[in-house]
């Protein structure tokens, strides 16, 4: 059966069989503590738990909620190591561009700022592995092992052709994309960033759900996730700076309180704001390539 003729379920069952590996393979590197292991086990964990919400009317919907509801418990603990990586890894490069290596307040800010999410980071990453070896993780990864050749296929949808079926979920997710695009302008500024964010997730949906398609689909969904991965990326890049700046404010609060120079922190956060919005000047054309054809 050639790729154009195939049933979305057959299609689905491939997809899926991609995404569950990919999220298998990183668990070894991730027990090593590998450079970016967690990051990318998070991604894995991520995108078929995306994968599995576009998709959801190709499977049992008691099975796939399920699924989705473990992958959301084991993101939600990679998350934590893997942000207090990012913030560990952004702040020494912060303090590298702009701190004097003869500065008083050099070794105190680095402590509160790197040095800090580092142990954060040591102590996520403690909690993954103890998640890694429960009962709970297990029993998911028995299951998604199962998924790789015989996932819950619906009856009926799966049977489809599924150039059919995939075109239909990638403009759902697109247009999804594009209403949150449209009512940006009209947010108010305090609900603007998480709008933002909103956005961004909607982007990263599509980009995976185009991702999964492409081979069934071909050049128009892997020209369309292209597009969304940019703007993913953008507002990704946004987002990392805004929660750079919020948290750089935070951590000069706790050293005034201590009595600590703060003057430093004021120039990072003030660096993070500039980069958020250099980050957004991007948006409005990444934006915008959604809607092309």
């Amino acid at each position: 059966m050639s790729k154009k003729h195939h049933t979305a379920g057959v299609a689905l069952t491939a997809a899926l069989r991609a995404d569950i590996e990919r999220l298998i393979e990183t668990e070894p590197e991730v027990r090593a503590d590998a450079e970016d292991s967690v990051h990318q086990m998070r991604v894995a964990t991520r995108r078929l738990r995306s994968v599995l919400r576009s998709y959801k009317r190709l499977l049992d919907a008691d099975a796939a909620a399920r699924i989705r509801t473990e992958l959301a418990w084991l993101a939600g603990i990679l998350g934590v190591a893997r942000d207090a990586e990012v913030r560990a890894a952004r702040f020494a490069e912060l303090l590298e561009r702009y701190a004097e290596p003869d500065c008083a307040a050099l070794e105190p800010t680095h402590e509160r700022l790197v040095r800090a999410e580092r142990d954060r980071y040591a102590a996520a990453h403690s909690d993954i592995l103890t998640a890694l070896d429960s009962k709970r993780y297990r029993a998911v990864r028995r299951e998604l092992k199962g998924w790789r050749t015989e996932p819950p296929l619906t009856s009926s949808v799966s049977r489809t052709p599924a150039t059919e079926v995939f075109d239909r979920v990638l403009r759902a997710d697109r247009k999804r994309v594009r209403r949150l695009v449209r009512a940006e302008p009209t947010a108010a500024p305090a609900d603007r960033i998480e709008l933002l964010h909103d956005i961004r997730k909607s982007a990263k949906r599509l980009r995976y759900s185009c991702e999964a398609a492409a081979p069934a689909v071909g050049d128009w969904a892997t020209d369309l996730g292209k597009r969304a991965k940019h703007l993913q990326t953008v507002l990704g890049d946004h987002r990392d700076a805004v929660e750079s700046y919020d948290a750089l404010r935070a951590r000069a609060a706790e050293a005034h309180t201590a009595g600590e120079d703060t003057a430093l922190y004021e120039t990072l956060a003030d660096a993070e704001d500039t980069a958020a919005g250099r980050c957004l000047a991007h948006y409005p054309a990444a934006a915008a390539a959604i809607d092309k054809s």
